[in-house]
C-alpha cells in the first residue's frame, strides 16, 4: 500500500495498483473498506469490457510502473489493451486508453469502471459523520459526480470528466442480503450499449479499428460546496429550467430553445452531440389527476370480492392488467402506502373536479373499508385487510389524514392518540407536525420534537437505518413546532444540510433535487429490482419541509433557493403518470442493475399517488 497526497486530503493505492482509500481532509473515509460488502475485486478503477469478440473484468496488471507523483498500470485481455495513469498533487487525475492490438475492428458494447463510493447507511450517527452521497451524471462530455458528506459540511469530492464521454452508470452488489442499508458499487460506464441501449437517452456503440485508441480522462478536486465544484465546469449544454407544460418553452444554454406537445421526457443534446440534458413537458395538473383517478376507479379495486374490500386500493400490474393480491408481501397489501389513491381522490373532489357523486360514492366504500378492517375502537390501524393485529406506526397518520378529510376529526386525534401510546414518540411517521397542528394537539407535537432533538444526531432506526424519509419528517416535525415558539431556531438550522445533502442539480428532471432512494423497486415494485429510484414519490418529503421552512430561518438567496427546489421535485415527479391515467411506482434508473438491464418504469402501479396528492397540496402549482 502506498498514499499519495491530494490537496488536503490523501489518496492510498493498494499493491495492485487500485485505488484501496480515499482519505478527506475532515478525516473520514470516501470509499468502501473491505469486508461483508466491498472487496478488492470491485476497488476503485477496476471494472470490465464488453465487445463483439469477447467479454473480460480487469484486475491484475499485466505491468506496474510506480512513480513520485502516482501510478502507470497496463492491463491485457483477448486483443485489447488498457493502460491507466493515476497522478495525485493538488488534483488527481486519472486516464484511461483501450487500444485495439489485434488485426480487426472490436465493437465496444460496454466500458465500465468502478468507484465505490461510502455510500451506505450502517446508523444515522455512522451515516452522519463517516459516509457521503454519491450524486452521479453521466450526459456525456459534461459527466461528474459529486461525493458529499452526508451531513452537508464539506468540503466534497467533485470529480469531472476532461476527456471524451460517460453516457451510463450501473450498479452491483446489490442482493436481499445486502437490503436497503447500501447503495451498491456504481461503475461508470463510457457505454453501456450491449445490455441497456436505451438508457439515458441512447446509448453509443463505440468501434476500435486496428491499432485505434478510446481515451478518457477525470479528474478530481477538494471543493467547499457544490456551487464551487460548478464554478470549476464549463458544460457543453445546460439549462436552469427542466421542466414545463405542454406547449411551453425550456431555454438551453448551447442548444436551441424547445416547445413541445407531446408529454413524456426529451433529451437535449449539444451542438456537437457530444452532452445532453433530459427534460419533462407535462400535462396541466387537473387533466393529470382526473385520468389517474378515473383509472384507480376503473381498475385498482377488487369489484369481484364481497363486502366492503371490494372498495379498497390496490397495486396494478399494467402489463397483465390485472390487480395484484398481496399474499405476504405487506407492500402489494391493500392498506399501508395504497391510502394514497383514497387521498387523492379526496382532493380531487374537494377541488370541485371529477365527478362529485362518483367520488363520493368511491370514498365513502373506503371509509367502510377503513372502519371494518383497519381501525378498531382503541384508534389502532391494522396493517391491511388480512394481518390484523400488526402495527405500523407509519400507517396512523396517513389515515388520521384520511378521516379528518373524510369529516370525522374525533377519529383522526384518537388515531393520533393512540399512536403515541403505541412509542410514536421515538418514530418519525409522515405528516405529524401539519396533522397535530390542525388538530390542535399542541403537546404531542412539542413534547414529540424536543424528544428528537434529544436525539441528536443519534436517530432510531425505521425500516432503513437512515434514509431521507427519516429526516425529512424530522425536519417537518421541527418546522411545525418551531411555530409554538418553544423549539429553538439553531436546532432546525443544523440539521437542514442532513436533508439538503440527499440531493444534487444534475441536468436531468428525475435527478435535480430528487433525493437518492434505491431500494423502492425492489419493495413496491414488480421487477424486484434494487437501485436508485429516480424520482421516487416520497421525494415530495422534501418539498412539504422546503415549503414549510421558517422563512425568518434563512436568507432571500436560501428561501429562493427552497422555492425552486420544491416547485422541481413535485413537477419531476409527474413523469410517474402517463396521458392514460396509468402510471408506475418506480423508474429505476441506473442502466443495469447487476447485470439486469434496467432505466426502465416498473409495470406496477401502486404507491406512487402520494406524488400527485402533495402536488395539489403545494402552492408551486
Amino acid at each position: 500500500m502506498e498514499s499519495f497526497d491530494f490537496g488536503r486530503g490523501t489518496v492510498q493505492v493498494a499493491d495492485d495498483g487500485a485505488v484501496a482509500q480515499v482519505l478527506h481532509p475532515g478525516g473520514r473515509r470516501l470509499l468502501l473498506d473491505e469486508g461483508a460488502v466491498h472487496d478488492s475485486l470491485h476497488a476503485w478503477g477496476k471494472g470490465f469490457v464488453i465487445t463483439d469478440r469477447g467479454s473480460y473484468r480487469f484486475d491484475n496488471p499485466a505491468h506496474t510502473r510506480w512513480r513520485s507523483s502516482g501510478i502507470d498500470l497496463l492491463y491485457q485481455f483477448g486483443d485489447l489493451e488498457l493502460r491507466v495513469g493515476r497522478r495525485f498533487g493538488d488534483r488527481w487525475t486519472e486516464t484511461y486508453e483501450l487500444r485495439n492490438t489485434g488485426t480487426g475492428p472490436i465493437e465496444l458494447g460496454s466500458v465500465a469502471i468502478s468507484t465505490p463510493y461510502r455510500d451506505v447507511y450502517a446508523s444515522s450517527r455512522e451515516s452522519l459523520t463517516g459516509s457521503v452521497h454519491a450524486h452521479v451524471w453521466t450526459g456525456g462530455a459534461d459527466a461528474w459526480v459529486w461525493a458529499a458528506p452526508m451531513d452537508g459540511s464539506g468540503p466534497g469530492l467533485g470529480l469531472q470528466l476532461t476527456e471524451g464521454e460517460l453516457w451510463a452508470y450501473s450498479m452491483e452488489s446489490r442482493e436481499p442480503g445486502t437490503s436497503s442499508n447500501i447503495r451498491g458499487h456504481i461503475y461508470l460506464h463510457v457505454t453501456d450499449q450491449a445490455r441497456a441501449p436505451h438508457a439515458m437517452g441512447g446509448q453509443p456503440a463505440i468501434t476500435l479499428a486496428p491499432g485505434a485508441t478510446y481515451r478518457w480522462t477525470w479528474q478530481l478536486g477538494w471543493y467547499d460546496d457544490l456551487p464551487a465544484f460548478h464554478a470549476d465546469r464549463s458544460p457543453l449544454i445546460a439549462a436552469d429550467r427542466l421542466v414545463a407544460e405542454v406547449g411551453e418553452t425550456l431555454e438551453f444554454t448551447g442548444a436551441d430553445p424547445l416547445t413541445s406537445d407531446v408529454p413524456g421526457v426529451h433529451h437535449v443534446s449539444s451542438a456537437d452531440g457530444r452532452s445532453r440534458v433530459a427534460v419533462l413537458f407535462h400535462e396541466p395538473l387537473q387533466v393529470i389527476a382526473e385520468r389517474r383517478v378515473r383509472f384507480i376507479l376503473d381498475h385498482q379495486r377488487r369489484p369481484e370480492l364481497a363486502g366492503n374490500r371490494r372498495y379498497a386500493f390496490v397495486p396494478y400490474d399494467n402489463d397483465s392488467g390485472l390487480t395484484v393480491p398481496a399474499s405476504a408481501w405487506r407492500d402489494w397489501s391493500d392498506a399501508r402506502e395504497r391510502v394514497g389513491m383514497a387521498l387523492l381522490l379526496q382532493e380531487v373532489r374537494d377541488r370541485g373536479w371529477g365527478d362529485r357523486a362518483e367520488l363520493d360514492e368511491a370514498l365513502n366504500g373506503y371509509e367502510e373499508f377503513v372502519r371494518e378492517y383497519l381501525l378498531d375502537a382503541e384508534g389502532t390501524i391494522q396493517d391491511d385487510s388480512i394481518h390484523q393485529n400488526a402495527v405500523r406506526l407509519y400507517n396512523f397518520p396517513w389515515f388520521a389524514r384520511f378521516l379528518l378529510g373524510q369529516g370525522d376529526r374525533d377519529g383522526a386525534t384518537r388515531i393520533l392518540h393512540r399512536y403515541y401510546e403505541l412509542g410514536g414518540d421515538h418514530f418519525l411517521a409522515f405528516d405529524l407536525g401539519p396533522l397535530l397542528t390542525e388538530l390542535g394537539l399542541e403537546e404531542h407535537l412539542v413534547r414529540h420534537a424536543q424528544t428528537f432533538i434529544g436525539y441528536g444526531d443519534e436517530l432510531p432506526p425505521h425500516e432503513v437505518n437512515y434514509e431521507q424519509s427519516m429526516v425529512a419528517p424530522l425536519l417537518e416535525l421541527l418546522a411545525a413546532a418551531y411555530t409554538t415558539g418553544k423549539i429553538d431556531g439553531a436546532e432546525l438550522t443544523r440539521r437542514l444540510p442532513w436533508l439538503t445533502a440527499f440531493a444534487a442539480d444534475q441536468p436531468d428532471v428525475r435527478l435535480r433535487h430528487i433525493p437518492i432512494r434505491h431500494w423502492d423497486g425492489y419493495w413496491f415494485g414488480r421487477l424486484r429490482l434494487w437501485g436508485d429510484v429516480f424520482p421516487h414519490y416520497w421525494s415530495a418529503l422534501s418539498a412539504v419541509v422546503y415549503a414549510a421552512w421558517p422563512r425568518d430561518l434563512v436568507t432571500p438567496e436560501q428561501a429562493a433557493w427552497l422555492d425552486r427546489a420544491e416547485e422541481a421535485i413535485l413537477r419531476a415527479n409527474l413523469v410517474s403518470f402517463a396521458p392514460d391515467g396509468s402510471a408506475t411506482c418506480a423508474f429505476v434508473y441506473p442502466s443495469c442493475v447487476n447485470g439486469q438491464p434496467a432505466h426502465v418504469a416498473d409495470p406496477l402501479a401502486n404507491d406512487q399517488d402520494w406524488a400527485l396528492v402533495y402536488a395539489l397540496r403545494s402552492a408551486a402549482f
